[in-house]
Protein backbone atom coordinates (compact mmCIF):
# COMPACT_ATOMS: atom_id res chain seq x y z
CA UNK A 1 0.00 0.00 0.00
CA UNK A 2 1.72 3.39 -1.48
CA UNK A 3 2.13 6.08 1.04
CA UNK A 4 1.36 9.36 -0.28
CA UNK A 5 2.62 12.52 1.84
CA UNK A 6 -0.12 15.00 0.72
CA UNK A 7 -0.01 19.17 2.04
CA UNK A 8 -3.22 21.19 1.98
CA UNK A 9 -2.32 25.04 1.74
CA UNK A 10 -5.21 27.12 3.64
CA UNK A 11 -4.36 30.39 2.40
CA UNK A 12 -5.99 34.07 1.77
CA UNK A 13 -6.04 35.03 -1.90
CA UNK A 14 -7.41 38.04 -3.55
CA UNK A 15 -10.30 38.45 -6.11
CA UNK A 16 -8.30 39.80 -9.23
CA UNK A 17 -4.73 39.65 -7.77
CA UNK A 18 -3.66 37.02 -10.01
CA UNK A 19 0.44 37.90 -9.91
CA UNK A 20 -0.22 38.04 -5.49
CA UNK A 21 -1.89 34.98 -5.96
CA UNK A 22 0.31 33.16 -8.18
CA UNK A 23 3.36 34.43 -5.32
CA UNK A 24 1.47 32.98 -3.07
CA UNK A 25 0.88 29.61 -4.61
CA UNK A 26 4.99 30.04 -5.37
CA UNK A 27 5.94 30.51 -1.85
CA UNK A 28 3.41 27.97 -0.04
CA UNK A 29 4.40 25.36 -2.79
CA UNK A 30 7.97 25.96 -1.84
CA UNK A 31 7.35 25.08 1.91
CA UNK A 32 5.36 21.89 1.10
CA UNK A 33 7.86 20.62 -1.01
CA UNK A 34 10.54 21.36 1.58
CA UNK A 35 8.40 19.55 3.89
CA UNK A 36 9.00 16.57 1.41
CA UNK A 37 5.05 16.69 0.14
CA UNK A 38 4.08 14.83 -3.31
CA UNK A 39 0.71 16.74 -3.63
CA UNK A 40 -0.50 20.17 -2.51
CA UNK A 41 -3.75 21.48 -2.81
CA UNK A 42 -4.38 25.09 -2.99
CA UNK A 43 -8.41 26.58 -2.61
CA UNK A 44 -10.95 27.20 -5.06
CA UNK A 45 -10.25 29.33 -8.15
CA UNK A 46 -6.76 30.37 -6.12
CA UNK A 47 -5.55 32.33 -8.96
CA UNK A 48 -8.38 34.48 -9.31
CA UNK A 49 -9.61 34.67 -6.15
CA UNK A 50 -13.27 33.64 -4.88
CA UNK A 51 -16.09 34.31 -6.54
CA UNK A 52 -14.91 36.69 -9.18
CA UNK A 53 -19.04 37.49 -10.35
CA UNK A 54 -18.80 39.26 -12.79
CA UNK A 55 -15.89 39.00 -13.63
CA UNK A 56 -16.62 36.21 -15.40
CA UNK A 57 -17.78 37.94 -18.42
CA UNK A 58 -14.83 39.59 -19.41
CA UNK A 59 -12.85 38.36 -21.86
CA UNK A 60 -10.09 39.99 -20.77
CA UNK A 61 -10.15 38.67 -17.58
CA UNK A 62 -10.75 34.93 -18.68
CA UNK A 63 -7.88 35.33 -20.75
CA UNK A 64 -5.44 36.73 -17.90
CA UNK A 65 -6.32 33.58 -15.79
CA UNK A 66 -5.87 30.96 -18.15
CA UNK A 67 -2.44 32.93 -19.32
CA UNK A 68 -1.78 33.04 -15.44
CA UNK A 69 -2.52 29.50 -15.21
CA UNK A 70 0.21 28.61 -17.86
CA UNK A 71 2.90 30.80 -16.67
CA UNK A 72 2.57 29.79 -12.89
CA UNK A 73 3.11 26.83 -14.38
CA UNK A 74 6.56 27.62 -15.99
CA UNK A 75 7.40 29.54 -12.67
CA UNK A 76 7.18 26.83 -10.68
CA UNK A 77 9.68 24.36 -12.84
CA UNK A 78 11.79 27.45 -12.74
CA UNK A 79 11.56 27.40 -8.87
CA UNK A 80 12.96 23.86 -9.39
CA UNK A 81 9.09 22.80 -8.27
CA UNK A 82 8.77 20.92 -11.53
CA UNK A 83 7.75 17.35 -10.27
CA UNK A 84 5.58 18.66 -7.18
CA UNK A 85 1.74 18.55 -8.43
CA UNK A 86 0.45 21.69 -7.41
CA UNK A 87 -3.53 21.80 -8.05
CA UNK A 88 -4.66 25.36 -8.30
CA UNK A 89 -8.08 26.65 -8.96
CA UNK A 90 -8.43 29.12 -11.92
CA UNK A 91 -11.12 30.10 -14.19
CA UNK A 92 -11.14 28.83 -17.37
CA UNK A 93 -13.52 28.77 -20.65
CA UNK A 94 -14.15 26.96 -23.50
CA UNK A 95 -16.82 29.29 -25.25
CA UNK A 96 -18.40 32.26 -24.80
CA UNK A 97 -20.22 33.22 -21.65
CA UNK A 98 -23.69 31.87 -21.12
CA UNK A 99 -25.50 35.43 -21.42
CA UNK A 100 -23.78 35.99 -25.09
CA UNK A 101 -25.92 35.64 -27.89
CA UNK A 102 -23.13 32.90 -29.25
CA UNK A 103 -23.65 30.64 -26.02
CA UNK A 104 -23.22 26.72 -26.42
CA UNK A 105 -25.22 24.81 -24.07
CA UNK A 106 -22.14 22.37 -23.24
CA UNK A 107 -19.68 25.50 -23.35
CA UNK A 108 -18.88 28.10 -21.80
CA UNK A 109 -16.91 29.65 -18.92
CA UNK A 110 -15.25 27.37 -16.21
CA UNK A 111 -14.80 26.65 -12.52
CA UNK A 112 -11.57 25.13 -13.26
CA UNK A 113 -8.94 23.17 -11.23
CA UNK A 114 -5.17 22.68 -12.74
CA UNK A 115 -3.03 20.33 -12.46
CA UNK A 116 0.67 22.07 -12.82
CA UNK A 117 3.30 19.29 -13.04
CA UNK A 118 6.54 19.67 -15.70
CA UNK A 119 5.99 22.70 -16.20
CA UNK A 120 2.25 22.58 -17.66
CA UNK A 121 -0.87 22.04 -17.28
CA UNK A 122 -0.78 18.27 -16.70
CA UNK A 123 -4.10 18.16 -16.36
CA UNK A 124 -7.95 20.16 -15.96
CA UNK A 125 -11.12 19.28 -13.90
CA UNK A 126 -14.23 21.10 -14.79
CA UNK A 127 -16.41 21.88 -11.49
CA UNK A 128 -19.85 19.56 -12.49
CA UNK A 129 -22.28 20.58 -9.35
CA UNK A 130 -22.94 24.03 -9.63
CA UNK A 131 -24.48 26.31 -6.67
CA UNK A 132 -27.39 28.53 -7.08
CA UNK A 133 -29.03 29.44 -3.99
CA UNK A 134 -27.63 31.70 -1.17
CA UNK A 135 -24.62 33.62 -2.21
CA UNK A 136 -24.04 31.33 -4.72
CA UNK A 137 -25.24 32.20 -8.39
CA UNK A 138 -22.71 29.76 -10.54
CA UNK A 139 -25.49 28.41 -12.43
CA UNK A 140 -25.37 32.47 -13.79
CA UNK A 141 -21.50 32.33 -14.58
CA UNK A 142 -20.61 29.12 -15.51
CA UNK A 143 -21.17 25.19 -17.52
CA UNK A 144 -21.05 22.47 -15.40
CA UNK A 145 -18.33 19.70 -16.51
CA UNK A 146 -18.97 16.05 -17.22
CA UNK A 147 -15.60 14.25 -16.83
CA UNK A 148 -14.16 13.62 -13.55
CA UNK A 149 -10.42 13.52 -13.73
CA UNK A 150 -8.04 11.02 -12.11
CA UNK A 151 -4.60 12.10 -11.58
CA UNK A 152 -1.85 9.32 -10.85
CA UNK A 153 0.32 10.59 -8.71
CA UNK A 154 3.26 8.08 -6.38
CA UNK A 155 1.25 4.88 -7.50
CA UNK A 156 -2.03 6.16 -6.44
CA UNK A 157 -4.87 7.38 -8.44
CA UNK A 158 -6.18 10.79 -7.11
CA UNK A 159 -9.94 12.16 -7.99
CA UNK A 160 -10.49 16.10 -8.27
CA UNK A 161 -13.77 17.56 -7.10
CA UNK A 162 -14.03 21.24 -6.47
CA UNK A 163 -16.23 22.56 -3.69
CA UNK A 164 -20.17 21.99 -4.33
CA UNK A 165 -18.97 18.62 -5.62
CA UNK A 166 -19.34 17.57 -1.88
CA UNK A 167 -22.33 19.13 -1.20
CA UNK A 168 -24.36 16.83 -3.78
CA UNK A 169 -24.69 13.15 -3.47
CA UNK A 170 -23.86 11.69 -7.04
CA UNK A 171 -21.81 12.47 -9.08
CA UNK A 172 -17.85 13.16 -9.04
CA UNK A 173 -17.96 11.16 -5.58
CA UNK A 174 -20.11 8.50 -7.15
CA UNK A 175 -17.93 8.20 -10.04
CA UNK A 176 -14.66 7.74 -7.84
CA UNK A 177 -15.67 5.06 -6.20
CA UNK A 178 -16.72 3.57 -9.92
CA UNK A 179 -13.11 4.83 -10.92
CA UNK A 180 -11.21 3.34 -8.38
CA UNK A 181 -10.30 6.23 -6.84
CA UNK A 182 -7.76 5.93 -3.66
CA UNK A 183 -7.96 9.50 -2.52
CA UNK A 184 -10.13 12.21 -3.54
CA UNK A 185 -9.05 15.97 -3.23
CA UNK A 186 -12.19 18.58 -2.64
CA UNK A 187 -10.53 22.44 -3.17
CA UNK A 188 -12.53 25.09 -1.59
CA UNK A 189 -14.25 28.31 -1.20
CA UNK A 190 -16.80 27.69 1.23
CA UNK A 191 -17.97 30.88 3.16
CA UNK A 192 -18.19 31.04 7.16
CA UNK A 193 -21.64 30.66 8.65
CA UNK A 194 -22.04 29.91 12.37
CA UNK A 195 -21.58 26.40 13.38
CA UNK A 196 -20.71 25.45 9.83
CA UNK A 197 -17.88 23.71 10.82
CA UNK A 198 -19.74 20.40 12.56
CA UNK A 199 -22.10 20.53 9.01
CA UNK A 200 -18.94 20.14 7.00
CA UNK A 201 -17.64 17.34 8.62
CA UNK A 202 -20.40 15.47 8.60
CA UNK A 203 -20.60 15.95 4.57
CA UNK A 204 -16.97 15.02 4.65
CA UNK A 205 -17.61 11.28 5.81
CA UNK A 206 -20.47 10.88 3.97
CA UNK A 207 -18.87 11.46 0.51
CA UNK A 208 -15.69 9.60 1.91
CA UNK A 209 -17.82 6.78 2.29
CA UNK A 210 -19.49 7.33 -1.50
CA UNK A 211 -16.72 7.41 -3.12
CA UNK A 212 -14.91 4.50 -0.67
CA UNK A 213 -12.10 6.12 -0.71
CA UNK A 214 -10.35 9.06 1.65
CA UNK A 215 -11.33 12.80 1.44
CA UNK A 216 -8.72 15.71 1.59
CA UNK A 217 -10.67 18.90 1.74
CA UNK A 218 -8.59 22.07 1.32
CA UNK A 219 -10.92 25.51 2.35
CA UNK A 220 -9.55 28.91 1.56
CA UNK A 221 -9.34 31.68 4.90
CA UNK A 222 -9.84 35.85 4.83
CA UNK A 223 -12.50 37.52 3.61
CA UNK A 224 -13.90 38.80 -0.02
CA UNK A 225 -16.31 41.75 0.52
CA UNK A 226 -19.48 40.26 2.75
CA UNK A 227 -17.76 36.73 2.88
CA UNK A 228 -15.59 35.44 5.31
CA UNK A 229 -13.82 32.27 4.96
CA UNK A 230 -12.81 30.15 7.67
CA UNK A 231 -10.19 27.40 6.46
CA UNK A 232 -10.99 24.41 9.20
CA UNK A 233 -9.50 21.98 6.09
CA UNK A 234 -9.58 18.38 6.79
CA UNK A 235 -8.65 14.92 6.11
CA UNK A 236 -11.15 12.15 6.53
CA UNK A 237 -10.95 8.04 5.59
CA UNK A 238 -13.45 6.52 4.41
CA UNK A 239 -14.74 4.92 7.35
CA UNK A 240 -15.63 8.34 9.05
CA UNK A 241 -11.91 8.58 10.86
CA UNK A 242 -10.67 12.17 11.06
CA UNK A 243 -7.39 12.21 10.42
CA UNK A 244 -6.21 16.01 10.71
CA UNK A 245 -7.95 19.20 11.10
CA UNK A 246 -6.57 22.98 9.85
CA UNK A 247 -7.57 25.54 12.47
CA UNK A 248 -9.89 28.35 11.74
CA UNK A 249 -9.52 31.74 10.70
CA UNK A 250 -5.83 30.99 10.32
CA UNK A 251 -3.45 30.35 7.23
CA UNK A 252 -1.94 26.89 7.88
CA UNK A 253 -0.35 23.86 6.13
CA UNK A 254 -1.42 21.02 6.51
CA UNK A 255 1.17 17.77 5.85
CA UNK A 256 0.40 14.28 6.22
CA UNK A 257 1.07 10.97 5.17
CA UNK A 258 -1.71 8.95 3.62
CA UNK A 259 -1.53 4.99 3.84
CA UNK A 260 -3.78 4.43 0.55
CA UNK A 261 -4.29 1.76 -1.90
CA UNK A 262 -2.50 1.35 -5.24
CA UNK A 263 -3.76 2.42 -8.33
CA UNK A 264 -4.61 -0.72 -10.61
CA UNK A 265 -3.03 -1.46 -13.76
CA UNK A 266 -6.15 -3.30 -14.79
CA UNK A 267 -9.10 -2.35 -17.48
CA UNK A 268 -10.39 0.79 -16.43
CA UNK A 269 -13.81 1.67 -16.95
CA UNK A 270 -14.68 5.18 -19.89
CA UNK A 271 -17.06 5.97 -17.31
CA UNK A 272 -18.62 5.65 -14.07
CA UNK A 273 -22.07 7.24 -12.35
CA UNK A 274 -22.54 9.17 -15.61
CA UNK A 275 -19.82 11.07 -16.02
CA UNK A 276 -16.77 10.35 -18.02
CA UNK A 277 -13.30 9.24 -16.90
CA UNK A 278 -10.35 11.13 -17.81
CA UNK A 279 -6.74 9.45 -16.18
CA UNK A 280 -3.77 11.03 -16.52
CA UNK A 281 -0.83 9.73 -15.09
CA UNK A 282 2.31 12.13 -14.39
CA UNK A 283 5.94 12.10 -15.26
CA UNK A 284 8.31 11.82 -12.32
CA UNK A 285 7.21 13.08 -9.08
CA UNK A 286 8.61 13.29 -5.47
CA UNK A 287 9.76 10.11 -3.88
CA UNK A 288 7.88 8.18 -1.41
CA UNK A 289 8.29 10.17 1.82
CA UNK A 290 11.22 8.91 4.47
CA UNK A 291 11.98 9.90 7.96
CA UNK A 292 9.02 9.97 10.77
CA UNK A 293 5.68 9.98 9.76
CA UNK A 294 3.75 13.01 9.46
CA UNK A 295 0.75 12.24 11.03
CA UNK A 296 -1.40 16.11 10.89
CA UNK A 297 -2.99 17.89 13.76
CA UNK A 298 -6.35 18.01 15.14
CA UNK A 299 -6.80 21.12 16.07
CA UNK A 300 -9.77 22.08 18.60
CA UNK A 301 -12.90 23.71 17.60
CA UNK A 302 -13.59 26.90 18.75
CA UNK A 303 -16.68 28.38 20.72
CA UNK A 304 -19.55 29.91 19.18
CA UNK A 305 -18.76 33.40 20.48
CA UNK A 306 -15.58 32.57 19.81
CA UNK A 307 -15.90 32.00 16.36
CA UNK A 308 -18.04 34.61 15.43
CA UNK A 309 -15.95 37.32 16.95
CA UNK A 310 -13.01 36.03 14.41
CA UNK A 311 -15.38 35.85 11.47
CA UNK A 312 -16.02 39.42 12.46
CA UNK A 313 -12.39 40.53 13.29
CA UNK A 314 -11.58 38.60 9.93
CA UNK A 315 -14.09 40.41 7.48
CA UNK A 316 -13.01 43.90 8.69
CA UNK A 317 -9.03 43.13 8.76
CA UNK A 318 -9.51 41.83 5.53
CA UNK A 319 -11.72 44.48 3.78
CA UNK A 320 -9.49 47.33 4.92
CA UNK A 321 -6.44 45.32 4.23
CA UNK A 322 -7.37 44.23 0.49
CA UNK A 323 -9.32 47.59 -0.51
CA UNK A 324 -6.31 49.99 0.51
CA UNK A 325 -7.68 51.70 3.78
CA UNK A 326 -5.34 52.69 6.27
CA UNK A 327 -7.22 53.26 9.27
CA UNK A 328 -11.12 53.42 10.58
CA UNK A 329 -13.59 55.76 11.82
CA UNK A 330 -16.46 55.24 13.85
CA UNK A 331 -18.81 57.07 16.06
CA UNK A 332 -18.65 56.38 19.65
CA UNK A 333 -21.37 56.73 21.98
CA UNK A 334 -20.82 54.86 24.85
CA UNK A 335 -23.60 52.40 23.56
CA UNK A 336 -22.76 48.23 23.00
CA UNK A 337 -23.03 48.52 19.26
CA UNK A 338 -20.23 50.94 18.98
CA UNK A 339 -18.25 49.37 21.30
CA UNK A 340 -18.34 46.27 20.17
CA UNK A 341 -17.24 47.59 16.85
CA UNK A 342 -14.49 49.41 18.19
CA UNK A 343 -13.40 46.51 20.11
CA UNK A 344 -13.25 44.34 16.89
CA UNK A 345 -11.64 47.06 14.89
CA UNK A 346 -8.94 47.45 17.72
CA UNK A 347 -8.44 43.39 17.62
CA UNK A 348 -8.77 43.55 13.54
CA UNK A 349 -6.28 46.35 13.11
CA UNK A 350 -4.57 47.38 16.31
CA UNK A 351 -5.85 50.08 18.30
CA UNK A 352 -3.50 52.76 16.50
CA UNK A 353 -5.05 52.48 13.73
CA UNK A 354 -8.90 52.94 15.04
CA UNK A 355 -10.27 56.81 15.69
CA UNK A 356 -13.31 56.95 17.67
CA UNK A 357 -15.45 60.71 17.59
CA UNK A 358 -18.11 61.14 20.29
CA UNK A 359 -20.33 63.39 19.33
CA UNK A 360 -22.41 64.37 21.97
CA UNK A 361 -25.91 66.23 21.51
CA UNK A 362 -27.31 68.08 24.05
CA UNK A 363 -29.57 64.86 25.17
CA UNK A 364 -26.80 62.61 25.25
CA UNK A 365 -26.21 61.50 28.86
CA UNK A 366 -23.29 61.95 31.25
CA UNK A 367 -22.97 58.49 30.74
CA UNK A 368 -22.57 58.39 27.60
CA UNK A 369 -19.59 60.29 26.79
CA UNK A 370 -17.80 58.96 30.68
CA UNK A 371 -18.48 54.70 28.81
CA UNK A 372 -17.13 56.07 25.38
CA UNK A 373 -13.93 57.81 26.95
CA UNK A 374 -13.51 54.28 29.33
CA UNK A 375 -13.60 52.64 26.11
CA UNK A 376 -10.75 54.56 24.54
CA UNK A 377 -8.66 54.41 27.90
CA UNK A 378 -9.22 50.61 27.92
CA UNK A 379 -8.24 50.12 24.56
CA UNK A 380 -5.64 52.38 23.55
CA UNK A 381 -7.80 53.89 20.41
CA UNK A 382 -7.42 57.83 18.98
CA UNK A 383 -10.40 59.87 20.84
CA UNK A 384 -11.88 62.68 20.20
CA UNK A 385 -15.50 64.72 21.04
CA UNK A 386 -17.05 66.62 18.75
CA UNK A 387 -20.37 68.28 20.23
CA UNK A 388 -23.03 68.49 17.37
CA UNK A 389 -25.12 71.05 19.26
CA UNK A 390 -23.98 74.12 17.68
CA UNK A 391 -24.44 72.30 14.30
CA UNK A 392 -27.52 71.18 14.71
CA UNK A 393 -28.62 74.48 16.22
CA UNK A 394 -27.84 76.01 13.03
CA UNK A 395 -29.65 73.93 10.90
CA UNK A 396 -32.71 74.82 12.84
CA UNK A 397 -32.37 78.11 12.78
CA UNK A 398 -32.54 77.40 8.66
CA UNK A 399 -35.36 75.10 9.02
CA UNK A 400 -38.87 74.91 11.16
CA UNK A 401 -38.46 71.28 12.19
CA UNK A 402 -40.30 69.08 14.52
CA UNK A 403 -40.48 65.44 16.12
CA UNK A 404 -38.71 62.97 14.59
CA UNK A 405 -37.19 65.18 11.68
CA UNK A 406 -35.47 66.99 14.40
CA UNK A 407 -34.14 63.09 16.06
CA UNK A 408 -32.96 62.21 12.54
CA UNK A 409 -31.15 65.39 11.66
CA UNK A 410 -28.45 64.69 14.71
CA UNK A 411 -28.06 61.80 13.04
CA UNK A 412 -27.42 62.43 9.76
CA UNK A 413 -25.30 65.56 11.62
CA UNK A 414 -22.93 62.91 12.83
CA UNK A 415 -23.12 61.23 9.53
CA UNK A 416 -21.60 64.22 8.10
CA UNK A 417 -18.99 64.74 10.62
CA UNK A 418 -17.97 61.53 10.25
CA UNK A 419 -17.88 61.35 6.64
CA UNK A 420 -15.79 64.44 6.74
CA UNK A 421 -13.36 63.29 8.59
CA UNK A 422 -13.07 60.26 6.30
CA UNK A 423 -12.27 62.61 3.27
CA UNK A 424 -9.86 64.91 5.42
CA UNK A 425 -7.70 62.59 7.00
CA UNK A 426 -8.50 59.18 4.73
CA UNK A 427 -10.03 56.95 7.02
CA UNK A 428 -12.87 54.30 6.33
CA UNK A 429 -15.94 55.00 8.18
CA UNK A 430 -17.58 51.77 9.94
CA UNK A 431 -21.23 52.08 11.12
CA UNK A 432 -22.23 50.21 13.99
CA UNK A 433 -26.01 49.07 13.10
CA UNK A 434 -27.05 45.60 14.30
CA UNK A 435 -29.07 43.26 12.32
CA UNK A 436 -32.43 43.79 14.02
CA UNK A 437 -31.93 47.35 13.83
CA UNK A 438 -31.20 46.79 10.10
CA UNK A 439 -34.24 44.64 9.66
CA UNK A 440 -36.88 46.98 11.18
CA UNK A 441 -35.03 49.91 9.78
CA UNK A 442 -34.00 51.45 13.24
CA UNK A 443 -31.60 53.88 11.81
CA UNK A 444 -31.17 56.92 9.95
CA UNK A 445 -30.16 56.59 6.57
CA UNK A 446 -26.96 59.20 5.55
CA UNK A 447 -27.07 59.71 9.48
CA UNK A 448 -26.16 56.60 11.88
CA UNK A 449 -26.35 54.28 9.07
CA UNK A 450 -23.38 56.40 7.02
CA UNK A 451 -20.51 54.21 6.45
CA UNK A 452 -18.20 52.30 4.24
CA UNK A 453 -18.75 48.48 6.07
CA UNK A 454 -20.39 47.65 9.02
CA UNK A 455 -19.40 44.62 10.97
CA UNK A 456 -22.13 44.12 12.60
CA UNK A 457 -24.68 43.87 9.82
CA UNK A 458 -25.36 40.01 10.08
CA UNK A 459 -25.25 39.95 14.10
CA UNK A 460 -28.38 40.58 16.04
CA UNK A 461 -28.66 42.50 18.95
CA UNK A 462 -28.55 40.01 21.15
CA UNK A 463 -25.78 38.38 19.80
CA UNK A 464 -24.06 41.76 20.01
CA UNK A 465 -24.58 41.66 23.88
CA UNK A 466 -23.40 37.85 23.91
CA UNK A 467 -20.30 39.12 21.86
CA UNK A 468 -19.20 42.12 24.40
CA UNK A 469 -19.38 39.62 27.51
CA UNK A 470 -17.65 37.06 25.78
CA UNK A 471 -14.81 39.20 24.54
CA UNK A 472 -14.16 40.87 27.97
CA UNK A 473 -14.68 37.57 30.50
CA UNK A 474 -11.42 36.42 27.24
CA UNK A 475 -9.67 39.36 28.32
CA UNK A 476 -9.68 38.52 31.98
CA UNK A 477 -8.96 35.15 31.42
CA UNK A 478 -5.77 36.07 29.13
CA UNK A 479 -4.91 38.30 31.77
CA UNK A 480 -5.69 41.95 29.44
CA UNK A 481 -7.55 44.51 29.87
CA UNK A 482 -11.58 43.74 29.17
CA UNK A 483 -12.18 46.20 26.35
CA UNK A 484 -15.66 47.06 26.72
CA UNK A 485 -16.87 48.97 29.58
CA UNK A 486 -19.35 47.12 31.86
CA UNK A 487 -21.90 49.87 32.39
CA UNK A 488 -22.70 50.01 28.16
CA UNK A 489 -23.47 46.36 28.51
CA UNK A 490 -25.63 46.66 31.26
CA UNK A 491 -27.50 50.21 30.52
CA UNK A 492 -30.89 49.80 28.56
CA UNK A 493 -30.09 50.37 24.93
CA UNK A 494 -31.23 53.98 23.35
CA UNK A 495 -30.41 56.17 20.54
CA UNK A 496 -30.56 59.20 22.69
CA UNK A 497 -32.00 61.28 19.93
CA UNK A 498 -34.75 62.80 22.76
CA UNK A 499 -35.00 63.21 26.73
CA UNK A 500 -35.27 59.59 28.24
CA UNK A 501 -35.60 57.70 25.05
CA UNK A 502 -35.00 54.07 25.33
CA UNK A 503 -35.59 51.24 22.36
CA UNK A 504 -37.73 49.47 23.82
CA UNK A 505 -40.22 53.09 23.26
CA UNK A 506 -40.16 51.77 19.56
CA UNK A 507 -39.31 48.12 19.69
CA UNK A 508 -40.11 44.97 21.19
CA UNK A 509 -37.74 43.81 23.86
CA UNK A 510 -34.27 42.59 21.89
CA UNK A 511 -35.28 38.55 22.72
CA UNK A 512 -38.90 38.85 21.50
CA UNK A 513 -37.96 41.00 18.76
CA UNK A 514 -34.96 38.59 17.38
CA UNK A 515 -36.60 35.05 17.87
CA UNK A 516 -39.04 36.25 15.31
CA UNK A 517 -36.63 38.03 13.29
CA UNK A 518 -35.10 34.45 13.33
CA UNK A 519 -38.32 32.95 11.99
CA UNK A 520 -39.10 35.73 9.74
CA UNK A 521 -35.74 36.76 7.71
CA UNK A 522 -33.26 33.90 8.52
CA UNK A 523 -36.64 31.18 8.05
CA UNK A 524 -38.69 32.85 5.54
CA UNK A 525 -41.76 31.86 7.88
CA UNK A 526 -44.79 33.41 7.22
CA UNK A 527 -47.27 34.84 9.60
CA UNK A 528 -49.31 32.02 10.74
CA UNK A 529 -46.42 30.21 11.40
CA UNK A 530 -44.96 32.75 14.42
CA UNK A 531 -48.29 32.97 15.67
CA UNK A 532 -48.40 29.06 15.85
CA UNK A 533 -45.03 29.55 17.11
CA UNK A 534 -46.20 31.59 20.40
CA UNK A 535 -46.27 35.23 19.10
CA UNK A 536 -48.39 37.27 20.03
CA UNK A 537 -50.53 38.57 16.95
CA UNK A 538 -50.33 42.25 16.94
CA UNK A 539 -46.23 42.04 17.32
CA UNK A 540 -45.65 39.85 14.68
CA UNK A 541 -47.51 42.47 12.53
CA UNK A 542 -45.81 45.13 13.62
CA UNK A 543 -42.30 43.26 12.82
CA UNK A 544 -43.54 41.89 9.86
CA UNK A 545 -44.69 45.44 8.49
CA UNK A 546 -41.57 47.02 9.94
CA UNK A 547 -38.95 44.46 8.57
CA UNK A 548 -40.98 45.02 4.87
CA UNK A 549 -41.01 48.67 4.80
CA UNK A 550 -37.36 49.03 5.78
CA UNK A 551 -36.37 47.21 1.94
CA UNK A 552 -35.26 50.27 0.63
CA UNK A 553 -32.91 51.24 3.69
CA UNK A 554 -31.00 47.91 3.57
CA UNK A 555 -30.47 48.33 -0.40
CA UNK A 556 -28.73 51.20 0.95
CA UNK A 557 -26.68 49.86 3.63
CA UNK A 558 -22.92 49.35 3.50
CA UNK A 559 -21.64 45.78 3.54
CA UNK A 560 -20.74 43.35 6.46
CA UNK A 561 -19.27 39.84 7.27
CA UNK A 562 -21.90 37.49 6.66
CA UNK A 563 -22.21 35.03 9.79
CA UNK A 564 -25.49 33.66 9.50
CA UNK A 565 -27.48 31.51 7.10
CA UNK A 566 -29.30 34.30 5.94
CA UNK A 567 -27.44 37.61 5.54
CA UNK A 568 -29.01 40.63 3.82
CA UNK A 569 -27.67 41.44 0.57
CA UNK A 570 -26.45 38.62 -1.38
CA UNK A 571 -28.48 35.99 0.56
CA UNK A 572 -31.74 37.83 0.88
CA UNK A 573 -33.19 39.42 -2.17
CA UNK A 574 -36.67 40.79 -2.81
CA UNK A 575 -38.47 43.97 -4.05
CA UNK A 576 -38.49 46.86 -2.58
CA UNK A 577 -42.26 47.93 -4.31
CA UNK A 578 -44.13 45.25 -3.16
CA UNK A 579 -47.74 45.04 -1.89
CA UNK A 580 -48.03 41.54 -0.68
CA UNK A 581 -48.56 41.58 3.02
CA UNK A 582 -48.95 38.19 4.66
CA UNK A 583 -52.09 37.81 6.72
Amino acid sequence: MPTLRIALAQVDPTVGDLAGNAELVRRTARRAADEGAQLVAFPEMMLTGYPVEDLVFRASFVAASRSAVERLAADLAADDLADLPVLVGYLDADGPPRMSAEAEPDRGPRNALAVLHGGTVAARYFKHHLPNYGVFDEDRYFVSGDTLTLVRVGGVDVALTVCEDLWQAGGPFAAARGAGAGLVVNVNGSPYELAKDDLRLELCRRRAAEAGATLAYVNMVGAQDELVYDGDSLVVTADGELLARAPQFAEDLVVLDLDLPAASDGPAPAEAAGMRIDRVTLGATPAAPTGPRRTGELTERIADEAEVWAALVTGLRDYVRKNGFRSVVLGLSGGIDSSVVAAVACDALGPERVFGVSMPSEYSSEHSRSDAADLADRTGLHYRTEPIAPMVDSYLAQLTLSGMAVENLQARVRGVLLMALSNQEGHLVLTTGNKSELAVGYSTLYGDSVGGFNPLKDVPKTWVFRLARWRNADAEKRGTTPPIPENSITKPPSAELRPGQLDTDSLPPYDELDTILAGYVDGDAGRADLVAAGHDPAVVDRVIRLVDLAEYKRRQSAPGPKISPKAFGRDRRLPITNRFRDS
